[in-house]
């Protein structure tokens, strides 16, 4: 604890060189309170290593991903690339004090190199302490009929799977409905399924076969490694779980991630992100064509040029901003600061969408809709946490800040209650219910407490949002690689499209795309 905390006032330094900024080392102070009583400064320590690491080695690593931007702790450590404080994320979004909960830090890395950092974790801590982690394939509804019909009939058996796969509803999100669901009139796409039971009904060899397949759906059939995961444990793996050692030489795990986790190990997940080789490769290119060096981090938000290109919507090869939608959105918007970016990333979502919640941001963002506050009294008290997004709840820390503003909640107890509204479980919701209520009638902020009126209409309009709110630290970070790659594309044109061409060489479609915006 005494060595992170001489870490992070380092960090501090390290990060503001004219001078640590007000309230700054309070807020961190406050972090490793938390961090200590929890026992994750190790935690923090490892993955600032292994980020110091993979920057002393030119491996790109991204700005931050999920929650973890929330933490100032993590900006002085150099594991997260946004500042919280001027973006107002909250550390109680990420580790919240009034709930057991391991962080959760994931890292983006260059793509190509990813597997050098797994190296370099297993070379520092021991190939008896590092292992990546065992997934397992199991036998959905179109295998399990296949196999099923191939074991009945052999070969004949291979027409008759097809005659039921074709019948089958059209997969929904690339999933199937289960065998199960087919006959169960309780499932939800039962209605859909009318013509594969007619034909299992009337057909005695789709019969045996549709029979056979339930009792093979969902048995697991083959072990795969996990894209990302990999466990970390100060004792020896072998001491608490099983391990495999594959055909190359490579450890994992004999037990699933969750099951690893429930033990007391420490997943991380070591993320690949294309975009971050695009960035790499470009700033590769500048420095040989036209001998600049770029630093992204003393990068400012303000480049006129980039704000531009976003206006114009011309984001093909932008990360996030790609979409055709997207792009039409952003003519809509016309962004002209860090916030819009943030912003439109949270809002082009399904949620957001249905609420047409996008199109009133554009619209009052320029005046072509009036702001109304949701209620009279709480007009005053809620300007600042939703004047940035213009009256609007996008994102899941105003809910919070909201509940603790106006019914004084603390932030741990303003987490549970975001985390109450997204899951939607009505006995959990009314009894929470009764503590905003509480909280609000007893508000100092109006003379006598909200009126019940103010109350509801404060729920009412938060708990539609809550399940469709956004993780702000998560859009804000992700929104730094969207800002880098719009400033690239706009400012250094042929080697930010060379580096993308590069990336997608091996994708024909994209490549099409790509080479038509180059001309």
């Amino acid at each position: 604890a005494s060595w992170l905390r001489h870490q992070v006032a380092e960090g501090l330094k390290w990060r503001f060189p004219e001078g640590v900024p007000d309230g700054y080392e309070e807020r961190c102070d406050y972090e490793l309170g938390v961090i200590e009583g929890k026992g994750f400064p190790s935690y923090f320590l490892i993955t600032a290593d292994l980020i110091q690491h993979a920057r002393e080695v030119g491996i790109l690593v991204g700005p931050g991903r999920g929650s973890a931007a929330g933490a100032l702790v993590a900006y002085a450590l150099g594991i997260t690339n946004l500042d919280p404080i001027p973006q107002k994320l909250l550390f109680e979004r990420f580790l919240n004090p009034e709930r057991m909960s391991m962080p959760d830090i994931d890292i983006d890395f260059d793509d190509r190199r990813r597997g050098e950092m797994i190296r370099y974790a297993t070379d520092k801590y021991g190939s008896d302490r590092v292992a990546q982690v065992i997934t397992f394939g199991t036998i959905k509804t179109k295998a399990a009929i296949k196999d099923s019909a191939r074991v009945h009939f052999g070969q004949p058996g291979y027409s008759i799977a097809d005659r039921i796969s074709k019948a089958l509803p059209p997969p929904i999100m690339a999933k199937d409905i289960p065998l199960s669901g087919i006959v169960d009139s309780k499932h939800e796409r039962y209605a859909e399924a009318a013509e594969v039971r007619t034909l299992v009904e009337t057909d005695e060899e789709c019969k045996t076969i549709f029979e056979t397949a339930r009792g093979l759906e969902g048995l697991i059939r083959n072990a795969g490694v996990h894209a990302c995961a990999v466990i970390m444990s100060s004792e020896p793996l072998t001491d608490a779980i099983p391990v495999w050692q594959r055909d190359d030489g490579s450890i994992i795990t004999g037990w699933d991630y969750p099951s690893c986790e429930a033990i007391g190990l420490l997943k991380m997940d070591f993320l690949g992100l294309r975009n971050l080789t695009v960035i790499g490769d470009a700033l590769e290119n500048i420095k040989a064509n036209r001998g600049e060096e770029i630093d992204l981090d003393r990068l400012g938000f303000d480049d006129p040029e980039a704000y531009k290109l976003l206006g114009r919507g011309d984001t093909l090869g932008v990360f996030q901003l790609d979409g055709g939608a997207m792009r039409d959105l952003l003519r809509r918007m016309l962004p002209t600061g860090f916030e819009d970016i943030i912003a439109v990333l949270a809002l082009y979502r399904p949620g957001p969408m249905g609420m047409n919640a996008h199109n009133d941001y554009a619209d009052r963002k320029n005046n072509r809709q009036q702001i109304k506050p949701i209620h009279p009294q709480l007009e005053e008290p809620l300007r600042e946490i939703l004047s940035e997004t213009y009256g609007l709840i996008v994102y899941q820390e105003q809910i919070m800040q909201i509940a603790q503003k106006v019914a004084g909640y603390t932030m741990g107890r303003a987490d549970t209650l975001r985390r109450a509204m997204g899951k939607k479980k009505k006995e959990v919701l009314e009894k929470e219910y009764e503590g905003f209520e509480e909280g609000m009638k007893s508000s100092p902020l109006v003379e006598g407490g909200f009126s019940p009126e103010a109350v509801k209409a404060l729920w009412d309009t938060i708990l539609p949002f809550a399940g469709y709110a956004f993780n702000k630290s998560h859009a804000a970070a992700y929104g730094l690689i969207a800002y880098w790659t719009a400033y690239l594309k706009a400012n250094y044109t042929a080697e930010y499209m060379a580096a993308l061409l590069t990336s997608v060489g091996d994708n024909k479609d994209k490549s099409a795309i790509y080479l038509s915006e180059c001309r």
